[in-house]
């Protein structure tokens, strides 16, 4: 989950911006953690706290908490009115906001039709549109199968067989004209073909930045990707990554990593 969050901080100058080069700073004062390394976290500390609960009920509760606690991290507006209410029903969004924050049951998970099931469970709370369930499972799946070792042509022909997603297009196909797109039709197959064409975990992150658009969510599920292939995240990155959470993010990150990551 570290590759995710690393993402996220690092894609987080660049959001919105459609930055088109991958020649820039990993890191700069701007860089800051936003509600994809919030809600990361939070589905970590379920899976921390498994045996305690019911894991549905638990993603609810633990999603609504977290937002109280970053109330300002740049959540949707949807999920934002979702957690502030304190419903139980989900939004039936099919945006990228499931796929986003799901990395940890990719790691967590030692087969893959758990990993599947837990990522709709972990989605559906909020993002119960059939994409948007599609879309986290997509990412949690491509995580297991690189943490098992299949290749990159293993890893493409399962994504597109089982989700139907287009993985055809090169990124010097897609970067002329694509904008900011939340949906997970219009972001989660550009994060796994900016995995796909990387040489290493940094390059797969200056990949997703390099494409515009939503650019720390595409680089936090992009990230979580090449953390699992590439076997890890270098240090330095890893340790600049920690530098900016704070106390209670960084040791929720830092047990689950211990205890699933290594």
């Amino acid at each position: 989950m570290l590759g995710a969050i690393a993402g996220d901080i690092i894609g987080s100058v660049y959001e919105g911006k459609n930055f088109k080069i991958k020649d820039f700073p990993l890191f700069n004062r701007e860089c800051r953690f936003t509600d994809d390394t919030v809600l990361t976290v939070a589905v970590a500390d379920v899976i921390l706290n498994a045996n305690k609960f019911v894991y549905t009920s638990k993603y609810t509760e633990q999603f609504q908490w977290y937002y109280r606690r970053y109330a300002y991290a740049g959540y949707g507006r949807n999920f934002r009115e979702w957690a502030k209410s304190n419903s139980n029903e989900p939004y039936k969004s099919y945006g990228n906001g499931a796929a986003m924050r799901v990395s940890p049951i990719g790691f967590a998970f030692n087969d893959l039709d758990t990993v599947l099931r837990e990522a709709q469970r972990s989605a559906e709370v909020t993002h119960s549109h059939p994409e948007g369930i599609k879309g986290a499972q997509a990412i949690a799946a491509a995580i297991f199968l690189a943490r098992l070792g299949e290749d990159k042509v293993g890893i493409k022909s399962y994504i597109q067989a089982t989700f139907g997603y287009d993985l055809r297009q090169t990124l010097n196909q897609i970067r002329p004209t694509y904008q900011y797109d939340s949906s997970c039709q219009g972001s989660v197959p550009q994060a796994i073909i900016a995995f796909l064409e990387s040489t290493d975990f940094e390059d797969a992150i200056r990949n997703a930045v390099s494409i515009g658009g939503d650019s720390d969510t595409i680089a936090c599920m992009t990230g979580a990707i090449a953390q699992a292939f590439y076997g890890g995240v270098p240090e330095a990155i890893a340790q600049l990554t920690l530098s900016h959470l704070n106390e209670h993010l960084c040791t929720v990150t830092e047990k689950f990593m211990f205890q699933f990551c290594t």
